[in-house]
């Protein structure tokens, strides 16, 4: 079997780190609270917050949409200057800095495993452009496109073009030290977020199940983005399909007693099942609400992205109407927050698609962009998102949370399920070491907000976490056990679950003991809203001179972008 290991001194200075930690908030630092204190915090908090939504979008680094933003680990940063901030465009002879745009329709630069390793270079983060210009090439792209390619990684936006995303992070928390778990594109990025793994614990039990060395094809733990054992599917899927996964997620120990009512294809989690199931918690409700998903019939309609559908990768939820019924149309989150018809306690995940069901359109007019960014999951690339369409889409969702019942007792999470190709000058911490020797993760910065009536307001939290501390939310505000202690997990880590990982964050450094405790009140709906008006108009009738926000000065960034650059390559390769 493969060695894998925790990096062990990256391991000893983390928890050094952690004992003298400090956070930040509004700039300025101050001592992290003390044991008795983060006991409260969580009392609180499991006292105040009984509904999570996840807003999980696509494809964007934390560079690309925060590079600006003020008092963050941003581009202007001395750490940027020394991790890749100039780089080198081989095809235009010339040096590159990141450059500003308001292009909200783009190209998806590559963004495989291969492709990010590459352009991470061991923590130089120095390939980005010359990486991506050779992978162009190879696709079809002559060289100009290539080129263009190669420079769109380096661009990055600000509150002129997505004002929404800005004015959350403006109102309630954002996190800067927030990374992809695995160094893979988006379906990783999926299972991640319900599994606070790939499937490690899979891969050290059945070895004969691993993925090959390249990442790419069926294995665990999953590298690539491929479609699942089970449908549906939106068209005939492609070859080879996924493995059934087999271990253990937060879906499952939310489920809590309900899991005894699983007996369909549960190897590999029996015994998890069978603790959940004699354990006498009562379930707490949870659902996967997709775009372009038909509940009625089980069908994918346009825009619906199986490999997405985290939910239906595992062969015990696939099975097993007990998890499968949890499954559903996005829209039909939307009357449940109006009418208040979801139970006492709930996880909800929100997944846009390729396609939106909304009627919203680009700003631009141009009949190839009318045609190709229809999608509202954030992801960019031709016959995918427009950015100003994929955070009204964000907005929607906030707006019918912030108008609800729920306001009061919610956090809602927006984060991207990876960095989609794009330059971030973070160093990533290691994990695992994967199939092909090198570690699983983690991947690039990812952005990541935080919204709740009890959040800090304005702050910039600098606790280092990644897709995994998602389920390490769920698990503290809920008090479930983590996926690392149980029993068809446990005797395979570290290789497996991280939500037991003292490197992680547990997400309860965003909110305010104050506002929990009632000595200060809690930030009102009306910070959260976006007006409908405003929402549905493209691009937005919102700016950063508006919200009242200066975006930083980058010393020595590109005044415009460089030579050669297009937002899209003259040609379409679908």
């Amino acid at each position: 079997m493969t060695v894998r290991f925790v990096f062990r001194a990256a391991l000893l200075g983390a928890i050094a780190l952690a004992v003298t930690a400090v956070k930040v908030t509004n700039d300025r630092a101050v001592q992290a609270e003390p044991a008795n204190a983060q006991s409260a915090l969580v009392s609180a908090l499991r006292e105040h917050v009984k509904h999570v939504f996840v807003i999980y979008q696509e494809n964007h680094s934390f560079d690309e949409y925060f590079g600006t933003y003020p008092g963050a680990d941003n581009l202007a940063s001395t750490q940027a200057r020394l991790h890749g901030f100039r780089q080198y465009d081989p095809i235009g002879k010339q040096w590159v800095t990141p450059f500003l745009i308001t292009d909200p329709d783009i190209d998806s630069p590559g963004h495989s495993r291969a492709a990010l390793l590459a352009k991470i270079d061991g923590g130089r983060n120095d390939q980005y452009v010359a990486r991506q210009e050779k992978d162009s090439a190879k696709d079809g792209y002559g060289a100009s496109d290539a080129q263009a390619l190669g420079l769109l990684t380096m661009a990055h936006y600000d509150c002129d073009t997505i004002p929404f995303l800005w004015k959350y992070a403006h109102a309630f928390t954002l996190y800067d030290r927030f990374f992809q778990g695995m160094t893979a594109p988006s379906t990783p990025g999926n299972i991640e977020i319900i599994a606070a793994q790939t499937g490690q614990t899979q891969w050290a039990r059945d070895q004969d199940e691993a993925v090959k060395p390249s990442g790419k094809g069926p294995g665990v733990p999953v590298l690539s983005s491929i479609d699942p054992a089970f449908g549906p599917y939106p068209a005939k899927p492609t070859p080879p399909l996924e493995i059934p996964l087999r271990f253990a997620t937060v879906l499952l120990t939310l489920n809590g007693q309900s899991d005894a009512r699983a007996t369909k294809d549960t190897r590999g989690v029996q015994e998890d099942l069978s603790l959940m199931g004699q354990s006498g918690r009562a379930p707490i409700s949870w659902g996967w609400y997709q775009e372009g998903y038909n509940y009625a019939n089980s069908l994918a309609i346009e825009g619906y992205s199986s490999h997405r559908n985290v939910v239906q990768f595992f062969a015990y939820m696939r099975h097993n109407d007990v998890f499968w019924r949890n499954v559903h149309s996005l829209r039909e989150i939307l009357p449940a927050l109006r009418d208040a018809t979801l139970p006492d306690r709930s996880v909800v995940y929100i997944k846009g698609g390729s396609y939106n069901h909304f009627g919203w359109r680009p700003a631009n007019a141009d009949p190839f962009i009318q045609k190709h960014f229809l999608g509202d999951d954030d992801h960019p690339g031709t016959d995918d998102s427009d950015r100003q369409i994929a955070e009204s889409f964000v907005a929607t969702f906030v707006n019918a949370i912030a108008r609800s019942s729920y306001w009061k007792d919610s956090a809602i999470i927006i984060t991207w399920d990876d960095s989609g190709g794009f330059y971030d000058h973070a160093v990533p911490p290691h994990f695992e070491r994967c199939p092909d020797g090198k570690p699983c993760g983690d991947g690039p910065r990812v952005p990541f907000i935080l919204i709740s009536p009890y959040a800090k307001s304005g702050a910039i939290v600098h606790d280092s976490g990644d897709t995994g501390s998602v389920v390490k939310l769920i698990d503290t505000l809920f008090g479930l056990p983590a996926l690392a202690s149980l029993p068809d997990e446990q005797p395979y880590m570290p290789e497996g679950p991280r939500d037991a990982n003292p490197r992680l964050t547990d997400l309860t450094g965003a909110f305010d003991l104050r506002r929990l405790l009632g000595q200060t009140q809690p930030i009102p709906a009306s910070a959260a809203e976006i007006p409908d008006a405003v929402v549905g108009r493209f691009p937005a009738r919102m700016t950063c001179a508006a919200l009242g926000i200066q975006p930083a000065t980058v010393p020595a960034a590109s005044g415009a972008p460089p030579r050669g650059y297009l937002p899209l390559p003259r040609q379409y390769i679908p």
